[in-house]
């Protein structure tokens, strides 16, 4: 594979953990949406682990959801952080951004617009491929087919595009996905091999403090080391009175000789005229790979103002 395409799959290989704890980072996310009420017994609401599993498995509503954007007009308020060695904010973008498809074509009107610090290289290119890559999947700055086709869940096959390994690491997190070296079967985090390695945790809540949920932990044992398993943590929340999907988190880390990431993710959506859209998504990590400086970066994107298009 290209190296170029391992790195930007490593690169959204759905934030920084351990990192973190050791130096705090800025962090633009301080909307708070999900509030825990108490543990599930799970027996009295007829659901157990292999229930969740099912579902998060099976589960299409994520990519789906970006592609019911496509029929709305929104507004998208993206915050972008990148750090340097110290850990200190380097950089700073920040866009306002009216989305619109007008007769199938997607357009994007800039409301505001400001970038301070180290933010692009001499030949206008942003400095790190984080960012480039934040631009190719959210902003669709190049009106990519990123959210086109079929749904998923599929682990594809050994040929499949880069694209498609990155729609499946983002949208659907414990499947396998072939074509990463080290990390591939590890992604697999429900099969017979990598279930020991992992606790099940249930609890009950509010979402946007309204929405009765379920949310569903799986998390590595601490016993376990760093390069047994590569998903630290992936939670995943259940509208309680439907089941659908309304929020994941996915905590990832790796290192070898070769290269390193720290990545967290979190994506969530909501209902807007009965679909489920993308409404908060933010990311935080690190990746270090050989003749690359190591990228720090983090950003914050809300979707608001959702109206749907007229025929």
């Amino acid at each position: 594979m290209n190296r170029r395409f391992i790195f930007f799959l490593l690169l959204t290989i759905i934030s920084t953990s351990s990192f973190a704890q050791q130096i705090r980072r800025f962090n633009p996310d301080s909307i708070r949406t999900i509030v825990i009420d108490s543990a599930v017994n799970i027996r009295s609401h007829h659901l157990n682990a292999q229930d969740f599993i099912d579902a998060v498995l099976a589960d299409t509503s994520f990519y789906k959801a970006f592609q019911n954007m496509k029929r709305y007009d929104f507004i998208a308020e993206n915050r972008i952080y990148t750090y340097n060695k110290k850990n200190k904010v380097d950089g700073r973008i920040y866009r306002k951004i009216r989305h619109s498809n007008i007769d199938g074509k997607h357009k994007m009107d800039f409301l505001a617009r400001q970038d301070t610090g180290n933010v692009y290289k001499s030949n206008g290119k942003y400095q790190l491929y984080t960012v480039e890559m934040f631009d190719y999947i959210f902003m669709n700055a190049y009106n990519t087919d990123f959210v086109k086709g079929p749904a998923l869940p599929g682990s594809g096959g050994k040929n499949e595009g880069y694209k498609d390994k990155l729609k499946t690491l983002i949208f659907a997190p414990g499947h396998k996905v072939r074509g990463i070296p080290f990390v591939s079967g590890k992604t697999e985090i429900f099969s017979r091999d990598m279930r020991g390695y992992y606790f099940y945790q249930f609890a009950r809540g509010k979402y946007l403090d309204s929405i009765p949920v379920y949310r569903f932990r799986v998390v590595r044992k601490p016993s376990e080391g760093d390069n047994d398993v590569v998903v630290k943590e992936m939670t995943t929340i259940f509208d309680m009175r439907n089941f659908q999907i309304l929020g994941r988190y996915v905590d990832l880390k790796y290192h070898n000789w070769i290269f390193s990431f720290d990545v967290q993710m979190n994506i969530e959506l909501n209902k807007v005229n009965g679909e489920l859209l993308p409404v908060k998504i933010t990311y935080q990590g690190n990746w270090d790979v050989p003749f690359h400086k190591v990228e720090r970066a983090s950003f914050l994107i809300v979707h608001k103002a959702y109206k749907r298009e007229t025929p």
